[in-house]
């Protein structure tokens, strides 16, 4: 009930914005706004704004306020928390809610403060943090309360994090602020470079979704789509292969892996032991891009597989920490705010 207070996890992506309670997720919005340029105000917010990206009038923007992972604009995260936390919590709450939210590995002071400070205007009562990868390992349920070492990588759509967890914290941990959003500039810039066409970034996410894998596929496939030729400007059709998607892709999963591989090396052999036995759990949007699993694991030595729950298990581990029996646990190691 609206009249009742909330603790809600809320995992701030670069692509989608998720909020949960008691471990369920309650709304998915993408990370957009729609802003009226002269007056700076907010036209549209989430699903709404996502509609008209690349369809707008000068007079109007449509931006992501977040980048890589952490907050590019203080103020449009701010409002679009508030309109979001709204949607699920009802107006006017006599009882607000205590969130937790979710924040990459390694981000600097300044950028974990801008976060908890935005998140805290919006809400106006308790604020948390919680380190992604942790929030993950709680969402899939990763036994990570002992000294037994377990090894996750979130492949978000503005950050790539490779994590090695035990004791409820982290061991070794690496961000790299690339990810989904990357693949699809490779995807654009493949068919520039080998068509000459231009494609928008939607466009090239709808290719990575539909045909695209990590790994050469026994079954071929291809779509048909429209390109602007960058000499005329004319709209133009192309045919493309699922083999030409993973061709433009392995400069940047490349990075993925090597990511990965840094980590593993700087994890303490005992704890690799365990990795070797328990797997590498995968989980964020981009691990599921086809072939993705088969690739690390040939990478690096170790079977990777995926979660069952990976587009949501952030969000859902973020709610799931405020409960008092795991909060007491994991307070320790939660960024200090």
């Amino acid at each position: 009930m609206a009249m009742l207070s909330k603790d809600l996890g809320i995992d701030l992506g670069t692509i989608y914005t998720k909020i949960s309670e008691s471990g369920r997720v309650l709304l998915s919005e993408p990370t957009v706004v729609a802003i009226a340029v002269d007056e700076q105000k907010i036209v549209e917010v989430g699903e709404e704004a996502q509609n008209m990206y690349g369809r707008v009038p000068e007079s109007l923007e449509v931006v992501r306020p977040l980048q890589n992972g952490v907050l590019a604009d203080y103020e449009i995260t701010e409002k679009l928390l508030e309109y979001l936390i709204r949607k699920v919590s009802g107006p006017l709450r006599f009882f607000r809610p205590r969130v937790m939210v979710t924040v990459p590995y390694g981000i600097t002071s300044v950028e974990s403060r801008a976060v908890h400070e935005a998140a805290l205007e919006a809400v106006k009562k308790d604020v948390f943090l919680i380190q992604q990868p942790i929030a993950a390992a709680l969402g899939v349920d990763l036994p990570f309360n002992t000294p037994s070492g377990n090894m996750l990588i979130s492949l978000g759509g503005g950050a790539t994090q490779v994590a090695v967890l035990a004791m409820y914290g982290i061991v070794a941990a690496e961000t790299l602020r690339a990810g989904g959003l990357q693949l699809d500039d490779a995807i654009v810039s493949y068919v520039r470079r080998k068509y000459g066409l231009v494609i928008a970034q939607p466009t090239a996410e709808m290719l990575k979704i539909q045909i695209g894998a990590a790994v050469p596929q026994d079954e071929e496939q291809s779509i048909q789509l429209q390109g602007q030729d960058q000499v005329s400007g004319l709209p133009r059709p192309l045919s493309l292969t699922t083999g030409e998607i993973v061709e433009a892709l392995q400069d940047p999963l490349h990075e993925f892996v090597e990511t990965a591989r840094r980590v593993l090396e700087k994890t303490p052999p005992e704890l690799v032991s365990d990795i070797i036995d328990r797997g590498i759990a995968l989980c964020g949007g981009g691990a599921l891009l086809r072939g993705i699993d088969k690739l690390l694991t040939k990478e690096l030595g170790v079977p990777a597989y995926l979660v069952d729950n990976p587009t949501t298990c952030v969000v859902e581990g973020a709610s799931l920490g405020l409960e008092s029996g795991v909060y007491a646990k994991i307070k320790r190691n939660l960024p200090p705010v």
